[in-house]
């Protein structure tokens, strides 16, 4: 989207953060996510610290089907994939990433029982 909208208004300058995808589905989430840090991150080191993330699954190869979807990865599955990951063209200390899992499985009641685990486990 970056290069066409370039292309097709002849400015080199214009600088366009865009996601697009298109997947049915008959529940799940996903998000496009747009954040800035503090620090410059690469996206090699929000790959590498993503991964070692309990709960998530790096899904991020640059190739047809390379990325998760709501219907193909996250159905009936706890975990969250994250794939798609770069680095924002229109901040320099932007990242862009997407989200998906299944909403049933994963959401507010299991995230409050995983937060209480580790309460227990550390703390109490």
């Amino acid at each position: 989207m970056q290069w066409e909208t370039c292309k097709i208004l002849g400015d080199e300058s214009i600088r366009v953060n865009a996601t697009a995808v298109r997947v049915p589905v008959f529940y799940g989430h996903s998000e496009a996510l747009h954040i800035e840090t503090r620090r410059k991150i690469s996206a090699a080191d929000a790959r590498a610290l993503l991964a070692s993330a309990p709960g998530v699954q790096v899904m991020d190869e640059r190739k047809p089907g390379g990325y998760p979807t709501a219907v193909t990865e996250a159905a009936n599955h706890d975990t969250v994939y994250v794939g798609r990951i770069r680095e924002d063209m229109t901040h320099e200390r932007g990242l862009n990433l997407w989200v998906v899992g299944d909403n049933v499985r994963k959401g507010a009641a299991t995230n409050a029982i995983q937060i209480a685990e580790i309460l227990v486990r550390e703390y109490l």
